[in-house]
């Protein structure tokens, strides 16, 4: 059984880090039909994931996110392209925890 393992450190804080792994989490049960189960706790929270052929957790503490998942046979032969997939995904989703948002324009009246 091949494993991928992804590490991010991150000073977002748990409530930030919670809100993306929640989005994180819709986006893997809508793009790649999982069932995903959060257990949240006191000091971190874990989203469990689970489908045919693969199964795996995501720990969400304040300061990190530990991606712990494991592949069947056949998806193993993929584990690069699942990994690349992954990472981006959550790269993407910290890079955009850090984007500020302007404020809105007010009309001339």
């Amino acid at each position: 059984m091949a494993e991928i393992r992804i590490h991010r450190e991150h000073a977002l804080g748990l409530k930030k880090a919670r809100e993306i792994a929640w989005q994180w989490a819709e986006q893997v049960e809508e793009k790649f039909d999982m069932d995903c189960t959060v257990v949240e706790g006191d000091d971190e929270d874990t989203v469990e994931f689970t489908r045919s052929g693969v199964k795996g957790v995501l720990t969400v503490a304040a300061d990190h996110f530990e991606l712990v998942a494991q592949l069947g046979f056949l998806l193993g032969a993929f584990k690069a392209t699942i990994e690349t997939e992954i990472q981006k995904e959550l790269d993407t989703l910290l890079a955009d925890s850090g984007k500020k948002k302007a404020p809105a324009k007010k009309k001339a009246g």
